[in-house]
């Protein structure tokens, strides 16, 4: 290799670890070039992951279920009133929630597809140990120390970037993956980024990496110190929306853990979620019709109330996929009922969906893995690839 440009690439290095650590986005790498194949038409995915476990039953009600009215009574208004919420209508069995209007507006244009009584293998009720199964892809927890997104992106030789603090499993096990978080009195030492854009004037590789990652310094001046729901997956959404941007990005909330006084808590919880899905799609601009969001929980919660107002750790929930292609429209379920002799341990949603047949499917979609590496490497023992959940 010419001295110079190893002399060059060692600078990087340094100045990855130094003098721009406090330049550039938290953990933003300086990006790899988007893959081969990689055109402005090709598929975009964005995984939202809603830590502390999404009551599903209030997100998307069974209400035309004999035994939701004793399950769930009317207190579970917006903002702690006892006046019953007015769901959104979406099938004779089921509503949504009032504070997913604009999901709702998706679902009557069918591009949202509700996915209920879901649930990974996982028969707990721990946080950690659910996440850590549902973020690594394994069939028990702890099984696997890399993330199923990590090691598709990994196959695939694609980037993806989790717009987080720290790297989150899921994404662990990829080389081309990276972070994003606003920084802080970000300032824009115009007169070092010049220097550094000198000495890699000649060093093909690295102008182009250079130039990317000021690209994207700039889009975090903009965002500033905003780091609400919102703002990230307006970011999110721009991100993809680039050319030779990736094609992968991760979202995580938490909050979701309502064990009292859900009602008021997780209405604005799930207004803050709506708003932020409208941002990403409003960021995406046209790639919206060729983006499939997938919107996760790790497990679900009990059916009934518990005597502080809440719910408890539960098991079967609910999923979403939204996107132009998502066949949407229609709530996927094969229901279990609620009924005492229908719930699971007579406490819990029974779940009847495999959500790691749905993560291969999207896996399978988005990235078009042979099959030996899809259930091999990135989803041992995953459940078949469905092929009803996009538009033909």
């Amino acid at each position: 290799m010419d001295p110079l440009i190893a002399n060059r690439r060692r600078s990087l290095r340094w100045l990855g670890g130094t003098a721009l650590a406090g330049l550039l986005p938290a953990r933003l790498s300086l990006a790899a070039p988007a893959a081969p194949g990689g055109a402005a038409e090709s598929p975009r995915l964005v995984v939202v992951m809603l830590r502390g476990a999404l009551d599903g039953l209030a997100a998307v009600p069974a209400t035309g279920d004999p035994a939701w009215a004793a399950l769930r009574p009317a207190t579970e208004g917006l903002g702690g009133s006892t006046a019953p919420p007015t769901w959104l209508p979406l099938s004779p069995l089921f509503g949504l929630h009032p504070a997913l209007a604009r999901l709702h507006r998706w679902y009557t244009e069918g591009q949202l597809l509700v996915l209920h009584a879901v649930g990974s293998p996982y028969r707990e009720r721990s946080h950690f140990d659910a996440q850590q199964m549902l973020e690594s892809g394994g069939e028990r927890p702890f099984a696997l120390s890399s993330g199923w997104l990590g090691r598709a992106l990994q196959a695939s030789r694609q980037g993806g970037v989790a717009l987080t603090s720290a790297l989150p499993l899921a994404l662990r096990g990829a080389d081309g993956a990276s972070t994003w978080t606003p920084t802080r009195n970000l300032g824009s030492r115009d007169d070092l980024m010049a220097r550094v854009a000198e000495l890699y004037r000649d060093d093909a590789t690295l102008r182009q990496a250079f130039a990317q990652s000021m690209t994207q310094q700039g889009m975090a001046a903009a965002v500033g110190n905003d780091i609400s729901m919102v703002s990230l997956a307006r970011q999110g959404g721009s991100f993809l929306s680039q050319a030779n941007g990736p094609r992968v990005a991760w979202l995580e909330t938490d909050g979701w853990d309502t064990h009292t006084q859900q009602a008021g808590r997780l209405g604005r919880q799930l207004a803050g979620l709506d708003a932020g899905l409208a941002a990403l799609r409003e960021s995406l601009g046209p790639q919206w019709a060729s983006t499939t969001v997938l919107i996760m929980t790790e497990f679900g919660r009990s059916a009934a109330f518990n005597g502080s107002g809440g719910t408890d750790h539960g098991t079967g929930g609910v999923a979403f996929l939204a996107g132009g292609a998502v066949a949407g429209g229609r709530v996927l379920a094969d229901w279990p009922g609620l009924g005492p002799t229908q719930m699971l341990d007579g406490r819990d949603l029974r779940p009847t969906l495999d959500l790691r047949g749905v993560i291969a499917s999207v896996v399978q979609r988005q990235f078009s893995l042979a099959t030996g590496v899809l259930s091999g490497q990135v989803l041992p023992g995953a459940a078949p690839v469905r092929q009803d959940l996009w538009r033909a």
